[in-house]
């Protein structure tokens, strides 16, 4: 006997009828719902769903529209335009938390570099970022990476030149937008992508013990039964 067959299977009926016993309340999912379109900045569609679900948020929505111009900024590279926004919106943000103003000022050091403008970085990163390695020696190393860049006449064939990737671009954005939340009481990351991630690992533990309807694409969220491609007809198979 395999390990496979040693296993308990649950039919499609029994796992949703098991599913339909757990309470679920709708005012919960509108609020998971608001808390991710809220923290992601959807401005517009947290208004129109609470008009829809009748939901008052206690954030004001008009704050959104401040925190994504200023994360939209750091997206196109305008670092300084962002820093200036936040200091004008709550400037202890940035005077509170020396990491993430540094990572600011060496994302600009990275616009500098990007465009060309050696003898500018060098004297940016005199100026502005070695102060705060000397300050918070853990920093000097990421300052010794970026200054690196200018080694290379194209800086592109750098070992380091996924720091001029896009994605750079948007880890410093999600760590301001984190605190800029903070800053508000806010979540600092929606609830929704955590419980996902509980989905996933829950899925798990219990194929080692279990066969059981499970969704395999969280797009789509259909239940697929165990030796069978889909239980829906019309939806697509497994990969």
């Amino acid at each position: 006997m395999t390990a496979s067959s040693a296993k308990q299977t649950i039919s499609l009926d029994e796992w949703e009828r098991k599913m339909h016993e757990v309470p679920i309340a709708k005012s919960d999912l509108n609020q998971l719902i608001m808390n991710y379109l809220i923290i992601e900045g959807y401005k517009d569609a947290a208004e129109k769903f609470s008009e829809e679900s009748g939901l008052t948020s206690s954030v004001d929505l008009g704050s959104i529209e401040e925190r994504m111009q200023i994360r939209f900024a750091v997206q196109n590279g305008d670092i300084r335009a962002a820093i200036e926004r936040v200091n004008d919106l709550n400037p202890d943000i940035l005077d509170t938390d020396p990491r993430l103003y540094f990572h600011l000022q060496q994302q600009q050091l990275i616009e500098l570099i990007r465009q060309g403008k050696a003898e500018e970085a060098l004297e940016f990163a005199q100026d502005e970022l070695a102060p705060h390695g000397e300050e918070h020696p853990e920093l000097l190393r990421e300052l010794e990476k970026t200054m690196a860049l200018l080694a290379f006449e194209v800086t592109g064939e750098s070992p380091l030149a996924e720091l001029l990737d896009f994605e750079h671009r948007q880890k410093t954005a999600n760590e301001l937008n984190a605190a800029l939340l903070a800053a508000h009481s806010q979540p600092r990351e929606p609830k929704l992508p955590a419980l996902l991630q509980l989905l996933a690992w829950t899925q798990d533990q219990l194929d080692e013990k279990v066969n059981y309807p499970r969704i395999s694409n969280i797009v789509s969220a259909v239940l697929e039964e165990s030796g069978k491609d889909t239980l829906n007809a019309g939806s697509t198979p497994r990969p």
